[in-house]
């Protein structure tokens, strides 16, 4: 089924990328639009947010869903020239954002050092603007921060993590600006469509790797 559908997805532009290999990338595949559970004031006071771009955001979302003390993940682009972008202009690599994932986090319960820890265990940090299959600028790894502690952390934490890659780090380390969410249909995205090829072949493994399923 997958070979006969590919070359259909692929003309039609609803694959960013296939690699040589017959590994899906990152696919648009419409599901219905997610109910979001909103937090009240009293809630948002005491959570932080953390912003990282890590390749394609579905997989991102769905190791951090996984993790104590974050409280809400969201799918979305940040680091652009293009107000308002859409999922298919973001993929042509021309608007200059990233696929990002914002996390919204109890420092109480887990830290900001924390979450660099998966960051860096759940990607490769030294492929520039690429991760396995997907590629382009949107892929790239970066880490986009709200205060100049997370800077500082985010730049210790990129120094220390050095030492476990043979190549180095590109990771970006820039400061955050708006983010714009995805699609309903990208959100929660493992989560909603654990059948897809996408999810099978490419999150389900990273998920078990990290011991998160």
């Amino acid at each position: 089924m997958l070979q006969k559908t590919l070359p259909r997805l692929l003309k039609t532009g609803h694959l960013c990328l296939a690699s040589a290999l017959g590994l899906i990338a990152c696919a648009e595949e419409r599901t219905a639009p997610t109910t979001h559970t909103t937090m009240t004031d009293s809630d948002s006071a005491t959570l932080e947010i953390a912003s990282f771009g890590a390749g394609c955001f579905w997989c991102v979302e769905a190791v951090f869903e996984n993790l104590d003390g974050v409280q809400a993940v969201e799918s979305g682009y940040m680091g652009g020239e293009v107000k308002d972008p859409t999922y298919r202009e973001v993929c042509t690599g021309t608007t200059g954002h990233a696929e990002i994932t914002q996390i919204t986090f109890d420092p109480d319960l887990i830290s900001f050092e924390a979450l660099l820890d998966w960051l860096w265990r759940s990607h490769d940090p030294t492929t520039l603007n690429r991760q396995g299959a997907d590629q382009g600028t949107q892929y790239r790894s970066a880490i986009f921060y709200h205060s100049e502690a997370q800077r500082e952390i985010a730049e210790a934490s990129k120094a220390a993590a050095q030492k476990d890659f043979d190549q180095p780090i590109v990771t970006e380390i820039t400061e955050a600006s708006v983010f714009y969410p995805a699609e309903d249909y990208h959100q929660d995205y493992y989560r909603l469509n654990k059948a897809a090829p996408y999810c099978q072949m490419v999150i389900r493994p990273k998920l078990k790797k990290l011991d998160l399923e």
